[in-house]
């Protein structure tokens, strides 16, 4: 994404995309109903009529934004190299997308803490996309203990949770949370809770002491 210091989309996308991308950055600074479609369209650089052109309202602009989200995360995870230790893998995959893009990290943020039916959806998708992760992980691990209804909750827990209470969570560190080094230990930190429990063993994600 390439955003100007007036937040512009960059003019090398279709106007589809430059609508899409605006909106993902303005849903994630003000909220879906703080946003207007106009405002969108000023961002971008296009008339509001193209919202509803490319989009039918705003409902179906957000249900982009969605799908160009879930995109990216599902992407990301497919492209992890999975061949040695898979779970070290996918964590690092997670810590590195979101660490690396605040205007992920905001908007999931906001999108999931609306309590609306959309909002719903969005996680229903987030958890199918987590079970199937879990899924490739077990069979990864060769484990045979999983709670199946309750791990994929779980594993959004862990990756989601810092994402949402970011804002509480900082003061309380004293490096910032979505640094390299801190996501690094981060994931670090989830894989030996996934593998060995809260009261397990304190071993690393390769499995030495």
């Amino acid at each position: 994404m390439a955003y100007g210091a007036d937040m512009t989309v960059s003019s090398d996308l279709t106007g589809r995309a430059r609508l899409r991308e605006a909106a993902l950055r303005l849903f994630a600074e003000r909220g879906f109903e703080a946003t207007s479609a106009r405002a969108v369209a000023a961002a971008a650089g296009l008339s509001p009529a193209l919202v509803i052109h490319h989009f039918g309202s705003k409902e179906g602009l957000r249900a982009a934004v969605d799908e160009e989200v879930l995109g990216r995360v599902g992407a990301a995870l497919r492209d992890a190299d999975t061949s040695g230790d898979a779970m070290a893998a996918v964590g690092a995959v997670s810590a590195r997308m979101f660490g690396a893009d605040p205007v992920l990290r905001g908007y999931l943020r906001r999108v999931l803490q609306e309590e609306s039916p959309a909002s719903a959806a969005l996680f229903a998708r987030l958890l199918h996309g987590a079970r199937a992760e879990l899924d490739r992980l077990v069979a990864a691990e060769g484990a045979d203990a999983v709670d199946v209804e309750w791990a994929p909750f779980q594993m959004l827990c862990l990756i989601l949770g810092p994402l949402l209470l970011e804002p509480v969570m900082q003061p309380n560190l004293d490096r910032p949370m979505f640094d390299p080094r801190v996501l690094a230990g981060r994931s670090a930190a989830n894989q030996r809770l996934l593998r060995h429990g809260l009261f397990g063993p304190a071993r690393d994600p390769a499995g030495g002491t």
